[in-house]
């Protein structure tokens, strides 16, 4: 069974650290795997044989707050570890501009694409010595393709 652990928001890692710790100083506890999504902030899922093996797992330790007592289904929670194929419109070599960051307004030519991390490797066009820069792929725009 999978269970939702609440947790001060912003301190979901350093739970989740302390969780596993305990987990493997006590194999008795049964717990299984701990996990956390991106997208929710404030909670961690941990899988584990019971909830009193979760509510113990969870005592003690300081940020987490609570256990919620229904289990979740893992069909409910698949959608938020599966990566999502997004459509990238950018190509190598196309011309783009910085739309945020320090190089603000600045444009560039793209070298390569990583689609999994969701990053971009560009070159700035204006600078003296052409140096890679590895920016997020919302924050370039296309301003011209190269054909």
């Amino acid at each position: 069974m999978i269970y939702a652990v609440k947790t001060t928001t912003g301190r979901e890692l350093q739970v989740m650290e302390r969780l596993n710790s305990k987990a493997k100083k006590h194999p008795e506890l049964n717990i299984y795997a701990i996990m956390k999504a991106h997208e929710i902030r404030g909670y961690l899922f941990v899988e584990a044989e019971s909830e009193e093996d979760v509510n113990q797992l969870v005592y003690g330790i300081t940020y987490a707050r609570s256990v919620v007592s229904k289990p979740i289904m893992l069909d409910e929670l698949k959608h938020l570890f599966e990566p999502v194929a997004q459509t990238i419109d950018i190509k190598e070599g196309d011309i783009v501009e910085v739309s945020s960051g320090p190089f603000k307004g600045e444009k560039a030519k793209v070298r390569r694409i990583n689609k999994l991390k969701e990053e971009v490797v560009i070159e700035l066009l204006e600078a003296a010595v052409p140096i890679p820069l590895t920016v997020k792929l919302d924050s370039v725009r296309v301003i011209r393709r190269e054909e």
